[in-house]
């Protein structure tokens, strides 16, 4: 019996291919997950027409997204919502100022107070983006939105083409517009 006990233990385990399944089930588990709590974050955006933005904006001005819109005839624009106090905005920020440099970005403060806390707020990060001031959370409600940051792209006619809430790369925010300017 003795004997038995040690050649069982000595015999190589067999190679087996699990491993590699079991983590491509948990890859796809993740993914599939992801692609729910976007969905789930997005359901309520409007299809169709853009919900109109009317508000004061960071540099004291008061203005619309149509106005806005207005000097981008025809092109696919995005509209970017963060706020000051989010983590994942600022650490997106980056991104969106490269992103601004070749595509037309009006950006949503959501309640990070009136226009000159978000204009200090602005200087302070260095960035000089066309900002609506949503001190209540209403524009960012009027789309739907559950959270910060996010990205509605516009096609050239003014409708909703794509939404992505959460941290979205360069790379993503640049594919949606280019999409939507394929429409």
């Amino acid at each position: 019996m003795q004997q038995e006990r040690v050649s069982a233990a000595a015999a190589p385990a067999a190679p087996t291919r699990k491993p590699r399944r079991r983590w491509l089930v948990e890859l796809a588990v993740f993914v599939l997950a992801l692609i729910a709590i976007q969905w789930w974050q997005s359901w309520n955006v409007p299809d169709g027409p853009a919900p109109a933005i009317e508000a004061p904006f960071a540099d004291g001005r008061h203005g619309s997204l149509d106005e806005w819109r207005g000097a981008y005839p025809g092109q696919p624009v995005a509209v970017y919502f963060w706020a000051d106090w989010c983590s994942i905005c600022k650490a997106q920020q980056r991104s969106v100022e490269s992103l601004r440099a070749d595509w037309p970005v009006l950006t949503v403060a959501m309640q990070s107070g009136d226009a000159p806390a978000v204009a200090k707020v602005l200087r302070e990060r260095g960035l000089d983006w066309p900002t609506a001031i949503d001190a209540d959370g209403r524009i960012t409600s009027g789309y739907g939105l559950r959270g910060v940051p996010a990205i509605v792209v516009i096609d050239g006619e003014g409708r909703v083409r794509s939404v992505s809430v959460g941290f979205t790369t360069e790379l993503g925010m640049r594919l949606r517009l280019w999409w939507a300017g394929l429409a």
